[in-house]
């Protein structure tokens, strides 16, 4: 609405700039929704608040939520002009459809009406504020017929702030509404919640946002292409909002006349087509023409970061296209689209769009967060090219179970399309230009090693034998519980019992005889006994430890050596290497059992 249609003898029209022209007004602000006929994509709201206002049955307090630019401070503002409209004979009461050229209407629009209060909660989040909203209740509106308290961003009020609006909330008097509007419903208190009427607004979709922009244009005089609002659109988020404002910079970049290569380049997006080509090269191996093509979108303008976003939603259409063929019949799809989509949805097996969908997700957040969002994209597609030709579960499955439960051999890893082994992740009838595969001999893979449950080893004839198996085996938590915490009681080939300590895991019997049963190929009776038992393994080597430092301590050299220096002691003690075992150079020949270097203790 234009400030001029606003106007009246009471509220004169801002003075005009230095040229004589009034200042401009950004879209979102010239053409932002003065009545509930221009509010778009909230039918259900609209529709809720239209029946309360005409049947008089209107809630003293309403909660708007939904993400930015969808309309919850504008519904606000109507509401308030519903709620004290008078008419242009200033005779009218509350109604669905302001006028807006009565005193209250004009102005509440120009956001200076004595008894209709916005408050941006982000800038005042202290208790003392709200305190001076509350204490302004009692007074009755001075001019209106209800006093209105729009409070934007009311996930942003401190807890006490909260607690101090709830009785005043629950109770309000009749002369009073509150509406509040917030980007985060869950940051919001539940007292809160229950004593509003909720409202989620929704992202507004794409075709309706793409006929509000056209029929926009159409009033500012811009020829716009229908692809170039298509894009604005889909750029906009469901935000009217963004969309209104990348309008706005499109209006400014091309003038009166608007294509879709300006909107792209202005937007940082690669045509569509060619994010088309560039996936069909990836996938058929084709690095080098794929990398060429990146750098080629990157020299003209395109994020790296929006050309991943577009193979991802790329490969999203795809994946819907092959389970509803019907979604590529829609209007909006363009032909070429249409044509081509099917074909590569008809192609591509739903394990390598999957794949694909993953791979790009986990690429986008490197390339956003790399120090070189290009060499990131660039490795992104270089990863989904050599995984493209990667087996699925299920075919690993059954070559396995062709080969009779014996594990596959090892393949060399996929190549690009032209090089020596490779294959291409997709299927040759999407494209009929497409190479066939080169038949080159390929390198014999060795052997895979075999399965450690078919590899069977001798039962262990002692205790000592099955924890050391364990630890050759890298359990390292079994192992470190048979050596800590196991009491033995009785041990036989095939029967462990033991004690458990009090710091073991109640589940230990149980993962010892499945281990002892996959290692040994046989069946094993492990239990728990209440019995004493034989110490812990490091109990027993902390004994032997204990035992040969008072063996040392008594050895002639060692006595020797604390009478020239009373403060030394035997950190450490080594048995002797047997013989013909080569002695380190800084062991002692005249001590084997104490490491000299070992003596605390310097002389004076």
């Amino acid at each position: 609405m234009n400030d001029d249609s606003t106007s009246s003898g009471l509220f004169p029209a801002p003075p005009a700039s230095a040229g004589g022209d009034a200042a401009y007004r950004v879209l979102a602000r010239k053409y932002r929704p003065a009545n509930f006929a221009e509010l778009i994509g909230q039918d259900a709201m609209v529709r809720i608040l239209k029946n309360a206002i005409a049947t008089g049955r209107i809630a003293h307090a309403f909660m708007l939520t939904g993400v930015r630019g969808v309309g919850k401070t504008t519904t606000a503002r109507i509401v308030a002009r519903a709620l004290n409209c008078i008419g242009p004979d200033g005779k009218g009461g509350p109604t669905i459809d302001p006028c807006g050229v009565c005193p209250n209407c004009t102005s509440i629009a120009e956001d200076r009406h004595v008894d209709v209060i916005e408050m941006d909660a982000a800038s005042r989040t202290g208790v003392d504020n709200i305190r001076d909203l509350t204490d302004g209740v009692r007074y009755k509106p001075v001019s209106a017929r209800y006093k209105v308290y729009i409070v934007d961003e009311v996930h942003m009020l401190s807890a006490a702030a909260f607690n101090a609006l709830l009785k005043t909330l629950e109770e309000p008097p009749p002369h009073v509404k509150f509406v509040f509007a917030t980007t985060e419903i869950r940051k919001v208190p539940v007292t809160v919640l229950s004593r509003c009427q909720r409202f989620d607004l929704r992202r507004v979709d794409h075709e309706t946002l793409s006929a509000h922009f056209a029929a926009i244009a159409a009033k500012e005089g811009i020829a716009i292409e229908p692809a170039a609002i298509a894009l604005v659109a889909r750029a906009a988020d469901g935000s009217v909002r963004d969309g209104l404002s990348l309008l706005d910079q499109a209006i400014a970049l091309g003038g009166d006349q608007i294509d879709e290569a300006r909107v792209r380049d202005m937007l940082g997006l690669a045509d569509r087509l060619v994010v088309f080509d560039l996936f069909e090269q990836v996938l058929r191996g084709k690095l080098a023409e794929a990398l060429d093509r990146l750098g080629d979108l990157y020299r003209a303008g395109a994020d790296p970061a929006v050309v991943i976003e577009d193979l991802l939603g790329l490969t999203h259409w795809l994946t819907r296209v092959k389970l509803a063929p019907e979604a590529a019949d829609r209007p909006d799809v363009p032909e070429a689209e249409r044509t081509r989509g099917k074909a590569m949805a008809e192609a591509l097996p739903m394990a390598l769009l999957t794949r694909a969908w993953q791979m790009l997700l986990k690429g986008l957040r490197e390339t956003q967060g790399a120090p070189s969002p290009i060499q990131s994209a660039e490795m992104v597609l270089v990863r989904l090219a050599y995984a493209a030709d990667l087996p699925s579960p299920g075919d690993l499955v059954r070559e396995m179970s062709e080969r009779g439960s014996a594990a596959p051999a090892a393949s060399p890893p996929p190549a690009p399309r032209g090089a020596p082994g490779s294959g291409g992740g997709m299927r040759s009838s999407v494209s009929a230009s497409a190479a066939p595969r080169p038949s080159v001999a390929e390198p014999s893979a060795p052997p895979a090693p075999t399965a450690r449950a078919d590899a069977a080893v001798p039962v262990p004839a002692d205790f000592a034998s099955l924890v050391a198996l364990v630890a050759e085996r890298r359990e390292a938590i079994l192992h470190a519980h048979l050596v800590n915490t196991v009491h033995l009681v009785r041990y036989e080939p095939g029967v462990l019992e033991f004690r458990p300590a009090p710091q073991a895991p109640k589940d230990l019997a149980g993962k010892l005889q499945a281990l002892l049963a996959q290692l040994t190929g046989r069946r094993w009776m492990v239990s728990v006994s209440n019995a004493e038992g034989q110490p812990t393994l490091r109990e027993q080597a902390q004994s032997n430890e204990q035992k040969l430092r008072l063996e040392s301590a008594e050895h002639p050299l060692v006595v020797a050596v604390k009478q020239v220096f009373p403060d030394a002691s035997i950190v450490a003690v080594r048995e002797r290497p047997p013989p013909g075992m080569a002695v380190p150079q800084d062991v002692a020949i005249e001590a084997p059992l104490v490491d000299p270097e070992e003596l605390e203790g310097e002389p004076d």
